[in-house]
């Protein structure tokens, strides 16, 4: 399979929503995003699950407790990334996967060192790719894993080159129609994808209030989960496990909200649409036909 180069290749045309979101993320410079990640240079774009250790609060000691509280919020939102790589198998490490909005790149670092495979991450982000593909020649895995600054509708990839592919958190961004199509085309027959995602509930409704309010907070465009599904069916994807991990990451933003270090605003937000039922956690997974 041949690639260009890592961010050699040029975006398409951006819509002036695309090029926001670009701005957005190369301007990014979120503390629950960076000192999570300087702890051991995974850097995850996502949020965590499972159960937390909360005596982390009891800490007396100022830096103390800032450090135990950035260590505990980054092994929650670092089991997140190892329950998605689980179920991307089995996998060689002659097989390529690709990581759809990648971010500053921990979830294909996490692939690879599961797998021993090949990872493409793609980002619409300049900044994110560059550093990125820094971190691969930090841990000397370069030759495997590679970044690129381009747009995950249009990736320009090899049709079929594909074993896994996955999108953690970044599927609010796109059209779940042309996202769909662009995974379908790239995986192999009988390939695997999965997605972790914040969707609203549709049976309730419209998107609620607070859905409205994660929305602008990070201008994006929360999908209802029956799209989802829909936007499977029409392109190949068949689910095969679906879970809700509402519940599981709950702990995780409960424990963020007493990080005076780390919040950004929107901590009561999540967990008040987590509580009524109108915002849900999901993991769908899905293969190729």
């Amino acid at each position: 399979m041949t690639i260009a180069p890592a961010g050699t290749r040029n975006l398409p045309a951006q819509s002036t929503y695309q090029t926001r979101v670009a701005d957005y993320w190369n301007a990014e410079e979120n503390p629950v995003n960076l000192e999570l990640g300087r702890l051991d240079d995974l850097y995850h774009h996502h949020y965590g699950i499972g159960g937390a250790d909360l005596s982390v609060l009891d800490e007396t000691d100022p830096a103390l407790r800032r450090e135990r509280i950035t260590a505990e919020l980054h092994r929650l939102e670092h089991a997140q990334a190892e329950l998605l790589a689980s179920r991307l198998g089995p996998l060689s490490p002659a097989d390529r996967v690709f990581d759809a909005g990648c971010g500053r790149g921990g979830g294909s670092v996490v692939a690879n060192l599961r797998y021993g495979c090949h990872a493409d991450g793609v980002t619409i982000s300049a900044k994110q790719a560059a550093f990125a593909n820094e971190q691969a020649r930090k841990r000397d895995i370069d030759d495997k894993v590679r970044y690129h600054h381009r747009n995950m509708l249009d990736t320009g990839f090899e049709t079929g080159g594909y074993a896994a592919s996955w999108n953690n958190e970044s599927t609010m961004y796109v059209e779940l129609e042309l996202l769909f199509a662009e995974h379908a085309r790239l995986l192999r027959r009988g390939g695997r994808y999965v997605v972790i995602t914040g969707c609203y509930n549709d049976t309730y409704g419209r998107a609620s209030r607070e859905v409205s309010l994660i929305n602008a907070h990070y201008i994006c465009d929360i999908h209802p989960r029956s799209e989802y599904f829909r936007a499977m069916a029409r392109n190949r994807l068949v689910p095969v496990h679906v879970q809700d991990l509402t519940a599981d990451t709950v702990p995780y933003w409960e424990l963020r909200r007493e990080a005076e270090h780390l919040v950004t605003g929107i901590e009561d937000t999540f967990l008040s649409a987590y509580r009524n039922g109108s915002f849900q956690y999901l993991m769908i997974v899905a293969d190729r036909v």
